[in-house]
């Protein structure tokens, strides 16, 4: 059911680092995105594929891992991603992607998950020192990482509480709890 793999769809920051993801399995899901909508049919997205340990170990460096948490600087060794993929503008195609990068992500995530993989859309990025990790030539943008691993770790939704926090935390046994505003308050007459 469609709504199930949405449920499944979180962003996962802990993963399996060891157990690795094929790079056939990364361009699948390049080419899930590839086939998804865009503004005025342009297709000004390329992609980047990563699941080599030392450029995974590069990029990790440029990536802000979750901002609610102040006091972690990302998964530590043994839980960080096995792959990545990279969203990029092609400028020279197109000066304004609009929203295309993230209905590739989604897509990209969703098709992720479907494999049984989780991820997480990275847009804090430290763009300058990645673009000189990748050699990266200047017609192209850095819009979005896409972090991907078999995640280690739980991810549950539930209603925002009494409080009115959205902002997502971890309990004591490292659950990954985030909140959501209900139907009722999202829908507007």
């Amino acid at each position: 059911m469609f709504e199930n793999l949405v449920k499944a769809n979180r962003s996962y920051r802990r993963f399996y680092q060891n157990k690795a993801i094929d790079k056939d399995t990364l361009i699948y899901l390049v080419n899930l995105a590839r086939l998804t909508p865009s503004a005025a049919n342009m297709q000004a997205l390329k992609y980047m594929v990563f699941c080599e340990l030392e450029m995974n170990a590069e990029i990790f460096k440029s990536m802000g891992w979750a901002g609610y948490y102040t006091d972690w600087d990302g998964p530590e060794e043994g839980e960080r991603p096995s792959g990545y993929i990279m969203i990029l503008a092609d400028l020279e195609i197109s000066k304004d992607v609009g929203c295309d990068y993230g209905i590739a992500a989604q897509t990209i995530l969703l098709g992720a998950v479907e494999k049984g993989l989780g991820g997480c859309m990275i847009g804090a990025i430290n763009r300058k020192e990645l673009r000189k990790t990748l050699n990266l030539p200047e017609r192209y943008d850095i819009m979005l990482t896409i972090a991907l691993g078999y995640p280690k770790e739980k991810v549950v939704i539930e209603d925002i509480g009494p409080d009115g926090s959205v902002k997502y935390f971890r309990d004591d046994q490292q659950v990954h709890h985030v909140p959501k505003r209900t139907l009722s308050e999202v829908l507007l007459k």
